[in-house]
């Protein structure tokens, strides 16, 4: 992955490099949309999905996650985006969504969805925008 993080840290897809305790605790403790997970769960998602980690580049250690449930030809969702408290405020996560939007585009998708309840800025930063007709949009299960 090309996309540049901010200045002590770095992004990668490499899935063994995922600290796989640490995301399931974040999410299942933290996350207001993944509260109660099961570990097992988010195994299952991991292993099903396309994974970004941030590490800060001096300890290595994990700061921040997301993933995409894609077909990588035409459709992407971009979800579980995590930037661990002591890392906000950097730019972690709008440089994390831009390096999921560059990583995908050579994959030529027809859209990237995602969905938050308080993050929208942080989003629009990287070139996300409300739906433009919503309406045509449906969901089945929790909303």
């Amino acid at each position: 992955m090309d996309t540049t993080a901010p200045a002590g840290y770095a992004f990668s897809t490499d899935p063994a490099r995922l600290d796989r305790a640490l995301i399931h605790r974040w999410l299942s403790e933290d996350a207001y949309w993944a509260l109660g997970r099961s570990r097992e769960k988010q195994d299952l998602a991991i292993d099903g999905s396309l994974n970004f980690g941030v590490y800060d580049t001096a300890s290595g250690t994990q700061a921040g996650y997301a993933r995409v449930v894609t077909d990588l030809a035409t459709f992407a969702w971009l979800c579980d985006v995590y930037i661990a408290p002591e890392a906000r405020g950097r730019g972690l996560g709008t440089a994390l969504a831009a390096a999921v939007r560059d990583h995908l585009a050579p994959y030529g998708l027809r859209r990237i969805l995602l969905a938050t309840a308080d993050a929208h800025g942080v989003y629009a930063k990287a070139g996300f925008a409300p739906l433009a007709k919503p309406e045509k949009w449906m969901a089945l299960g929790e909303q």
